[in-house]
């Protein structure tokens, strides 16, 4: 992972603050604030259009702000309705709300930059959100935008019919730098602040802070051109540490949320998954920087409730043995265990007849259930189809006793109180939990060589422990398509509920119509009134409205059940056979952004992205690479390379942009307390992380962190404690390459 910060957001302040009201104060001081080192950039020759422009941005936004905070409170005040009225009204709210916070959020700061073209139009200012003022003059055009595309992409190579373009860096909400680019020698007169370095390559050495830092306004040409390609299929971004390949990530999922309609909230959605908890508290404020506050994110345990207690599975092999494919199939055949007809014959004694039961009764009954039925939700379907084998038989009595009074429905609702049929119901097609499931997978051996019989005695033998429900990461795949294929028993048992509850309510709103047609009847009005009450009372639409829904409980739905349009994953390479099940059964379409490195890959990458993909189910796959390492000095990279390359030589080492101009730095391990005295000493701004050290207590400014869980992050200073305990092979390799370059200015290792 890589992140470009260029510290246009000093502060996590916006350029404005929020009233009570949900109004914000935009501050009355120039836009620009630049220290005396760059006076020669506050020229008004160079500066006063942009102060004008801001001006009308400034006037925009409080009238833009005043107007959604009246259109809100309207929203808010107006009468709820029903059904889809409903969810509109809490489809603007939310929309307006959105707006708000992000108007609210930033202020002047929403603008990143200007272009000039070449054809001498413009400037046109780009911006987090498009700005239009009540003249219809366009202020800002969004960043994700067509027209934005040069503002990114633009090179001296391919200036994308640019004559310049200006990116502004700001401070507390004012401009405290500016940095222009020139592509045509014309542009050169008079109204360039050119510098000997561009706006992104001076961010780079800017201190970091706990969370990812606004990187917009510095997208790369290369970089850009990925965010912006086409969601259908998977496109695999392949780079090394510090090529960009989160900001990638996570701009990509604000771009194709807000530009391609087959994403929208409404079709799914994006969800964004990232590697573990620190990784997503670190990127947490990066997408609503971006406008966009509709993306889902989680880690792989979120997707399934065991996942949050799980444990590391303690022997290497048996992960091994369940991260495949064909484990996760086995659970069909788990489940299929449950579903076989009996093949005995029962007699379904009712207070009017006897009616048999065959075995080619069940296997009728049994074939009912609708493909692609959850086997807790299809079990209503196959009783369902079970009662009704009955009632007809019982209609063709050439064998009960029969008294003839007893109605069908009556009859049915009596079968389906029946113990001894219920009972029997109950042992053909059971309700079933995943946890209960899985769990006799490794209790059970002969249940386990059922369902995977490739596995030979000693891997059976080496899967059993002694409690099956003591969960680790390698049993969430497999538990989370026992779920797919089960469905919610407690959902199951609500919608027989449900419908009970329903049949019940329908049944005594019938008595009480009759009472009231014979009351009508009675009373001796006219006739015709009464047929034309008796027509609008028994008609479907009056059975359904006289239903009392409150009886009915509800669930909340889950968020990250899925189905998603898109699915961005980050540090992809770690993720297993299984683990992709999870992700591919939430995702219908197939529509990945899959980000990751083969060279940070814990357990080997040995195969190409487009083989492992291949196999996991993933057909349709395009590829683009990141090869500049913007993040890491040189410095470190030279002595991280060969760390990787001993283990594995065709690593994709990138190749550094920057120069730090500090060396690293080896000492002994009881050094560690100076060395973090004399960095936080000397540095007022930035953040450290000590890798290696678990008893090393944390402070404000100084992680504690293990090589795993530092992937995704960076950090000023990185200490690294014993490197070579991290561990042998192909994952100490990893974990010592991933460590050193999570350093953005100085490395220090200590052993």
């Amino acid at each position: 992972m890589s992140s470009l910060s260029n510290g246009s957001r000093e502060t996590e302040g916006a350029t404005g603050h929020a009233d009570g009201a949900g109004a914000v104060s935009l501050p009355s001081t120039a836009p620009f604030a630049l220290p005396e080192r760059l006076a020669a950039k506050a020229d008004p020759a160079l500066v006063a259009g942009d102060e004008a422009h801001f001006a009308a941005i400034a006037r925009c936004l409080d009238e833009t702000i005043t107007d959604l905070t009246g259109r809100l409170a309207a929203e808010r005040r107006a009468a709820g309705g029903l059904g889809r009225h409903a969810m509109d009204r809490d489809t603007e709210i939310h929309r307006l709300t959105a707006r708000l916070r992000t108007l609210s959020r930033f202020g002047l700061d929403l603008c990143l930059g200007r272009m000039v073209a070449a054809d001498g139009t413009g400037p046109v200012y780009v911006g987090r959100l498009g700005l239009t003022d009540s003249t219809g003059r366009r202020l800002l055009i969004d960043w994700r935008s067509p027209a934005a595309e040069p503002f990114f992409g633009a090179t001296h190579g391919n200036p994308m019919g640019l004559a310049s373009r200006r990116r502004y860096r700001w401070t507390h909400g004012r401009i405290s730098d500016y940095w222009d680019e020139v592509f045509t020698p014309d542009a050169l007169d008079g109204h360039a602040a050119l510098d000997d370095q561009s706006a992104f390559v001076a961010s780079l050495g800017s201190s970091r802070s706990p969370r990812m830092r606004d990187v917009l306004g510095t997208i790369q040409a290369d970089q850009d051109a990925i965010i912006r390609a086409g969601s259908r299929g998977a496109l695999v971004v392949d780079g090394g540490p510090g090529t960009g390949k989160t900001v990638v990530a996570l701009h990509r999922s604000a771009y194709l949320l807000h530009s391609d309609p087959r994403l929208g909230h409404r079709r799914g959605g994006v969800l964004f998954v990232g590697p573990h908890r620190p990784y997503l508290a670190y990127v947490s404020d990066v997408l609503p920087s971006l406008g966009e506050e509709g993306v889902q994110t989680c880690v792989l345990r979120d997707l399934v409730d065991e996942g949050a207690a799980a444990t590391v599975e303690p022997d290497p092999e048996a992960a091994r043995l369940k991260s495949t494919v064909d484990m996760v199939r086995a659970i069909e055949k788990a489940v299929r265990f449950y579903e076989e007809p009996p093949t005995g014959e029962m007699t379904v004694t009712t207070p009017w007849s006897r009616i048999p039961l065959t075995a080619r009764d069940w296997a009728v009954a049994f074939e009912a259930a609708e493909p692609g039925t959850p086997h807790n939700e299809a079990r209503y379907q196959v009783f369902e189809e079970v009662l009704t084998i009955l009632v007809d038989k019982h209609e063709q009595d050439p064998w009960g006793d029969d008294d003839g009074e007893v109605t069908a429905e009556s009859l049915r609702r009596s079968l389906a109180r029946n113990r001894e049929l219920v009972a029997a119901f109950d042992r053909a097609w059971p309700l079933l939990d995943a946890p209960d499931l899985v769990g006799d997978l490794w209790s059970v051996p002969a249940y386990l060589r059922l369902c995977a019989p490739w596995l030979d005695r000693d891997e059976v033998r080496r899967l059993q422990r002694a409690d099956p429900q003591a969960w680790t990461v390698s049993d969430l795949p497999l538990l989370d398509a026992a779920r797919q294929r089960l469905g919610d028993p407690d959902a199951a048992r609500r919608r027989r509920r449900h419908a009970s509850v329903l049949a019940a309510q329908r049944e005594r709103m019938e008595r009480v119509v009759d009472n009231l047609i014979e009351a009508v009847a009675d009373s001796g009005a006219d006739m015709d009134d009464g047929e034309g009450l008796v027509a609008m009372l028994r008609g479907q639409d009056a059975k359904v409205s006289l239903v009392d829904t409150a009886e009915l409980s509800e669930v909340s739905p889950d968020r990250l059940a899925g189905p998603f349009a898109h699915i961005v994953v980050d540090e992809a390479q770690e993720l297993t056979d299984a683990d992709w099940q999870m992700l591919l059964s939430r995702c219908p379409s197939r529509s990945f952004t899959i980000v990751g490195d083969r060279a940070q890959a814990r357990h080997g990458f040995t195969e190409s992205w487009r083989e492992r993909l291949d196999r996991v189910g993933l057909h349709r796959v395009a590829l683009a690479s990141l090869t500049v390492n913007y993040r890491t000095p040189a410095e470190i990279m030279a002595e991280a390379e060969p760390v990787v390359r001993a283990a594995l030589p065709d690593a994709n080492v990138p190749t550094s942009v920057r120069s730090g101009g500090v060396p690293v730095v080896h000492g002994a391990v009881g050094e560690l307390d100076a060395v973090l005295g004399a960095w936080l000493a000397a540095h007022a701004e930035g953040t450290a992380c000590v890798i290696g050290a678990p008893a090393f207590r944390p402070t404000d400014r100084v992680r504690s962190l293990s090589p795993e869980l530092s992937k995704g992050l960076e950090f000023d200073l990185v200490v690294l404690v014993e490197p070579d305990r991290f561990g042998e092979g192909v994952a100490g390799a990893v974990d010592r390459y991933v460590a050193m370059t999570r350093a953005t200015r100085q490395l220090v290792v200590l052993g």
